[in-house]
């Protein structure tokens, strides 16, 4: 979602942890319209293995905290109906799981993905989009961030299963880092899904909307079966350490956070 006003993170987790409080935000999703549990493409598992290009597309928000739940809960609910435009391959919006490390308090995003950059900018400039960012993210929101970046070999299926766990990086690269060195971390991620068997897919490419990004260049998410895996790729310290360490000189801040695609059905969250 883009607003006028980037997995393989584990590999670059830090010690601070924050889990997103459902006490404080409750949200209710009302049932979807048919037309909106029909998914825009459809796979073969054949087809599934090949490699494709995406556009990727993530929003974080942070929700003031003294948000009225039904405010929140509307918000998400007009998100998620975002899919209706036909514009997507794939959208779903939700709170955060946890926070594996970030200077910012984010509390939820919003994940979709496209044909093509010109599929994302009619997206953005649409009416049925706009409306919802105008009365039910704003008046909500005391922060945004959005990051797109494009996947140009993305293996697997383009919707992510209801159920599949997320974890999504962000990168801010040091001043003055050269394309050869930009290059090195782009192919360190890419390759993590060969020493992490958890992972089922692997998205990584360097953000084109800088703007709105914070500083963040480099952008990644890996798609895991659930969150139970999750925990599998926690448990491999070493190995993490390990490929975080190829390219730590680089790197001046991170964002790591997990979440989980809910279910077109879901009542709740």
């Amino acid at each position: 979602m883009n607003l006028t006003l980037r997995a393989p993170g584990t590999f670059f987790t830090h010690s601070f942890s924050r889990t997103f409080s459902p006490s404080k935000h409750i949200l209710r999703y009302s049932k979807p319209s048919p037309s909106r549990l029909t998914p825009k493409i459809t796979m073969s598992s054949a087809a599934s293995s090949a490699t494709q290009t995406v556009i990727e597309h993530i929003v974080l928000f942070k929700v003031k905290d003294d948000t009225d739940p039904a405010k929140v809960s509307a918000m998400v609910n007009n998100l998620n109906g975002l899919t209706s435009l036909n514009l997507t391959l794939h959208l779903t919006a939700s709170p955060i799981l946890r926070t594996r490390s970030s200077p910012f308090a984010f509390t939820h995003l919003l994940h979709s993905r496209y044909n093509s950059k010109d599929d994302l900018s009619a997206y953005t400039v649409h009416p049925g989009h706009m409306s919802v960012v105008k009365e039910s993210v704003l008046p909500v929101c005391d922060d945004i961030m959005a990051v797109d970046w494009v996947a140009d070999d993305l293996q697997g299926p383009a919707v992510p299963p209801p159920g599949s766990a997320i974890r999504l990086t962000f990168l801010k690269l040091k001043e003055g880092l050269g394309e050869e060195s930009k290059s090195e971390i782009l192919g360190v991620i890419k390759g993590i899904k060969e020493s992490f068997g958890e992972i089922n897919q692997i998205s990584v490419g360097e953000n084109f909307s800088p703007a709105r990004a914070k500083g963040y260049s480099i952008a990644s998410l890996a798609v895991l079966p659930g969150a139970k895996e999750l925990e599998g790729l926690d448990s491999k310290q070493e190995l993490a350490k390990a490929e975080k360490d190829k390219v730590r000189e680089h790197l001046e801040s991170v964002i790591v956070l997990d979440y989980v695609v809910g279910s077109p059905q879901s009542a709740s969250l």
